[in-house]
């Protein structure tokens, strides 16, 4: 089996890189944390200019017909810069489940203009509580010519940002996903401030009547249940592989940070990375961050490939949560006193690092999803 990236992976991602180099200052990242910024207009302008965004959605949505490894590359380098961009959210999550499920129509609406830059999609799926994102406590009713909205969404990431929000709902029929835009009435966006995530937003749905083309897909079973899933299910599935990509980048770099301030720092006249204790807690910070990058790599192929991958799925949450909690503590740890400073750019990795462990269930989460799943493989047989 050849393991090896594909060259447009590699040039996406370097190219993706670059521009996150540029533009994703520490300088520019302080500005936009003065200002309460989740999101760098001018770097997402770039971003689409030079195609990335596009890239890999499908030819129908306007982009070069690339896939979920290449989405899973681009993230990993945004994680790296912890770029204010929600590449995650509006083009790997909500401009691709437009382009698999949506018509023709939603496709040049909404999928379209999000990969060349013009708008930007948030999935809305985090509920009050702790609920099952594929199971949501939000209610679709339907109605002659369409449905009705009723329920609310909490920490929607780039929901401030957002000209469209796709809103998982229960149906009698199973989970469905909806498109709704903010001016629609009974539609309430107010920004919710989070230390980790300026950007996000708060959703209340108060009877919000959509017509019958609102609806992405039509309504279907969580994965695991069906051969095939609905939009619900493959969205939270993307998502969650996106989020591990994403959390590759960050402790990747947080770990590379923290070495090379092991090698510089000097302690009893010699670099603290010269004692037993800190060269083991990086040692250990690595063999998490290989970890995280092995289980994403083989849930993002399965996933791709269309081969059964829940438990592959949750194995990468885990690893992401898990052991992302270590390299985040790790390197706030031999930093010192320096590593709980706001202000130096290692705080943002730290924050960033937190927001990926809990998104869409925290460890815990994942490992009761593998007992589930495991205890259903050893009733079967």
């Amino acid at each position: 089996m050849d393991f090896s990236v594909t060259q447009a992976h590699e040039e996406l991602s370097v190219l993706t890189r670059r521009i996150l180099a540029d533009r994703a200052t520490t300088e520019r990242l302080a500005e936009l944390d003065r200002a309460g910024e989740g999101f760098d207009p001018q770097l997402w302008a770039d971003l689409a200019a030079a195609g990335v965004l596009s890239a890999a959605l499908p030819e129908s949505a306007g982009g070069d017909g690339y896939g979920l490894a290449e989405q899973c590359g681009i993230l990993t380098e945004v994680g790296r810069a912890v770029a204010p961009a929600p590449y995650l959210e509006s083009i790997a999550a909500g401009a691709a489940v437009v382009a698999r499920f949506g018509t023709d129509e939603q496709v040049g609406r909404w999928a379209a203009p999000a990969g060349a830059g013009y708008l930007v999609i948030a999935p809305a799926q985090a509920e009050p509580g702790t609920g099952d994102p594929r199971n949501p406590s939000t209610r679709a009713e339907a109605t002659p010519g369409g449905w009705r909205l009723d329920g609310r969404k909490t920490a929607v990431p780039a929901g401030a940002s957002a000209g469209l929000l796709l809103v998982s709902a229960a149906t009698a029929a199973g989970p469905a996903l909806f498109c709704v835009e903010p001016a629609d009435p009974g539609v309430s966006v107010r920004r919710q401030r989070l230390v980790d995530s300026p950007g996000a937003a708060e959703l209340d749905l108060d009877s919000v009547s959509l017509g019958a083309d609102r609806l992405l897909g039509a309504p279907g079973s969580a994965p695991g249940s069906v051969p095939e899933p609905g939009a619900t299910g493959w969205l939270v599935d993307r998502t969650t592989v996106g989020l591990c990509a994403l959390q590759l980048g960050v402790t990747e770099r947080a770990l590379e940070l923290t070495a090379e301030y092991a090698r510089t720092r000097k302690q009893f006249g010699r670099p603290i990375g010269a004692f037993q204790a800190v060269a083991q807690r990086l040692a250990d910070a690595y063999i998490d961050v290989e970890a995280i990058r092995l289980t994403m790599w083989q849930a993002a192929w399965r996933l791709e490939a269309g081969l059964p991958c829940e438990q592959e799925i949750a194995t990468a949450k885990f690893w992401a949560a898990d052991g992302g909690h270590r390299v985040a503590h790790t390197a706030v740890h031999i930093h010192g006193g320096v590593g709980i400073d706001t202000s130096y750019p290692l705080h943002r990795y730290f924050r960033a690092a937190k927001r990926n462990e809990f998104a869409l269930g925290g460890a815990t989460a994942q490992l009761r999803r593998l007992g589930d799943a495991l205890a259903v493989t050893t009733g079967a047989g």
